[in-house]
């Protein structure tokens, strides 16, 4: 006969399955800090012993990390896409700027399409919530926050998709943008009139997402990148203009 006798499974399994399906869904974050180990044993309901063997197993695959006097941490493992110098040799090229927002108008139009299809009532009230506390930062001209929300706005988008790879790839992806590898994002909000201009799109791709009409909510989104492509390639020519300009002024006093 096929069958095996069932064996009861180890508590600590249980714990690691757990954890590790929370870091896979994007739920505990790269660097995030686990709560301290009996509180922790506390809200699993196991004993201290069984999270303990939980946690050295996740360190072996290299998901978690121990740091000495300050406890345990989610891994890294984001940063990993992208090796340092690969890093580096895209920062240092415009060509792949543009191919960064190519990539992402692709994929977050994607991303969009299957929020507004599949994304469940508390992914949109999240969304919706993003969305709130830009206005909020917009209202009071705090540049530096409504950037932030900016790229915790189209996070929550990807989330809402469901899609784990997509997630893992583009959390990589902002992960740059967030350390200004590609461009400083409060470049795009220098001007009042551009930093409206990108909250009538946020709106737009809410609304969208919001009435769950999927081709709309792409739409919207494309929208949204072709308009940060463009107005980042007048900056980068203003930028070269500038610098000819400054070279013409510097041998014309020289003459």
């Amino acid at each position: 006969m096929p069958f095996e006798p069932i064996e009861p499974e180890k508590l600590s399994h249980v714990v690691e399955r757990q954890i590790e399906l929370l870091i896979l869904r994007g739920i505990l974050h790269p660097g995030e800090r686990l709560p301290a180990e009996r509180d922790l044993a506390e809200r699993l309901a196991v004993s201290r012993p069984s999270l303990r063997d939980a946690i050295s197993s996740l360190q072996g695959k290299g998901l978690l990390v121990s740091k000495a006097g300050a406890g345990v941490f989610v891994a890294e493992v984001v940063g990993s896409a992208f090796s340092d110098g690969l890093v580096s040799l895209m920062g240092a090229h415009d060509a792949a700027l543009f191919d960064y927002i190519a990539f992402r108008r692709d994929l977050e139009g994607l991303a969009a399409e299957r929020a507004a299809q599949v994304g469940s009532d508390t992914d949109l009230a999240l969304i919706k919530t993003v969305l709130d506390q830009m206005e909020e930062a917009h209202g009071r001209r705090a540049s530096a926050a409504e950037a932030e929300l900016d790229a915790r706005f189209h996070m929550a988008i990807i989330e809402a998709s469901h899609n784990i790879v997509m997630l893992h790839m583009m959390r990589a992806m902002f992960d740059l943008l967030k350390k200004g590898v590609f461009y400083n994002r409060q470049v795009m909000f220098r001007q009042r009139a551009t930093r409206e201009t990108l909250l009538d799109q946020h709106r737009a791709i809410n609304a969208a997402i919001q009435a769950r009409d999927p081709k709309a909510a792409r739409n919207a989104v494309e929208t949204h990148l072709t308009f940060v492509e463009e107005m980042l390639s007048a900056h980068l020519k203003s930028q070269e203009h500038e610098a000819f300009a400054q070279r013409r002024l510097t041998h014309a006093k020289k003459v």
